[in-house]
């Protein structure tokens, strides 16, 4: 499938401010983030990690699904596909991920006037 592969962190862009946006400064590393993401048709499982940290979220296109933020709290949200761009609705930004020239591209995008976009490119190992 188009998004199944491993992935390592290439570049990013406002890494820090998006952190201090959702109350997460502390927990900047200088780590290479690893998403590994598995899809089966609309079934994604997706996963980063670090050393000494994994965060993993299974979902479904399509369907209301329960998830989990980055902090650990649980929340449901509908995961939809659109223009090749998956779309989740987080508790404090968007999430959006895509594949271009075979490299996945996350944007996440805090609400408001004000709103700071955090971009991640992930290479495909």
């Amino acid at each position: 499938m188009a998004f199944t592969g491993k992935y390592i962190l290439e570049s990013q862009e406002n890494y820090e401010q998006f952190l201090e946006a959702i109350g997460l400064l502390s927990a900047k590393t200088d780590h290479k983030v690893v998403t590994e993401v598995v899809q089966d048709g609309d079934h994604f499982t997706w996963t980063q990690s670090i050393p000494n940290w994994t965060w993993s979220n299974e979902f479904t296109i399509g369907k209301e699904c329960e998830l989990q933020t980055m902090k650990g709290a649980k929340f449901t949200a509908n995961v939809i596909m659109e223009g090749g761009k998956i779309k989740i609705q987080f508790p404090q930004y968007l999430f959006t991920a895509e594949i271009v020239e075979d490299k996945l591209v996350m944007h996440c995008t805090t609400p408001g006037d004000a709103g700071l976009v955090f971009k991640r490119v992930n290479t495909r190992t």
